[in-house]
């Protein structure tokens, strides 16, 4: 140990966040089952798929997509992909999340209808849940947001469908204009995160290089027994999550 004051000093590697994830088991109101549909603007995403079947939708402006999942597959996708997840039965996934912090400080814009996008207020209280989705509440209020967020994203899928790509270029648009407020506070987690891990490869590369290893001698090893929390609401579904951030 060196004598670092921070409570978990040593990052996972890259600065990805990780959590375990069951995806939610109620029907939306086109009869499908599963999550929210939502982007992240500033951070890739990976699912491992632990147990259970069923899919990831995904629309970009390449085009509308369905990935099967299934045990062991791995799937992951760039910022800016539309993604909603299909419960088939007993769907279970570790997601893990680049920037970790940042999806949890608003990275993330639900597929709201254009009239909740359009302003600030109304899309925060449409997308807020009753203690933050702390575990044992009601999920009502999850399953009412991810219900607006399935309405919206079906009408951006059917029109990309259709070769018109006018509206999901203005739900980019929207979800810029949501987030710029927040942007110098992502920036700060992403110095502190990722960009530091990446940063620290290229120091022990320079002592490297000069027949130094000073980091060697501060190797240490963490571990997490259990998660922070468990069953938290989330966009897709119930979290354990871990304090990586």
């Amino acid at each position: 140990m060196t004598g670092q004051s921070e409570p978990f000093p040593l990052p996972l590697p890259g600065g990805v966040g990780v959590s375990r994830l069951c995806v939610y088991d109620t029907v939306a109101p086109d009869g499908t089952v599963g999550g929210t549909p939502h982007l992240h603007l500033c951070c890739a995403e990976a699912y491992v798929v632990a147990a259970g079947t069923g899919q990831v939708q995904t629309l970009t402006l390449s085009g509308y997509r369905e990935t099967p999942l299934r045990p062991g597959a791995v799937v992951w996708f760039a910022p800016g992909t539309i993604h909603r997840l299909v419960n088939h039965g007993g769907l279970e996934i570790v997601v893990l999340m680049q920037n970790s912090g940042l999806p949890e400080a608003g990275d993330a814009v639900l597929t709201l209808p254009p009239e909740l996008l359009a302003d600030p207020t109304r899309y925060a209280a449409a997308v807020a849940l009753p203690g933050g989705g702390a575990p044992g509440g009601d999920p009502a209020a999850a399953y009412a947001r991810r219900d607006l967020a399935v309405r919206g994203f079906e009408r951006l899928r059917d029109r990309a469908v259709d070769g018109d790509l006018a509206p999901l270029r203005e739900f980019h648009a929207a979800a810029i204009r949501l987030v710029r407020p927040q942007l110098d506070a992502w920036r700060d987690r992403w110095r502190a995160g990722a960009l530091r891990a990446a940063e620290q490869t290229g120091e022990h590369l320079d002592a490297l290089a000069r027949g130094e290893a000073p980091h060697l001698a501060d190797a240490a090893v963490r571990e997490f027994a259990e998660p922070r929390e468990r069953a938290r609401q989330g966009m897709c579904g119930l979290l354990d999550t871990y304090p990586v951030h």
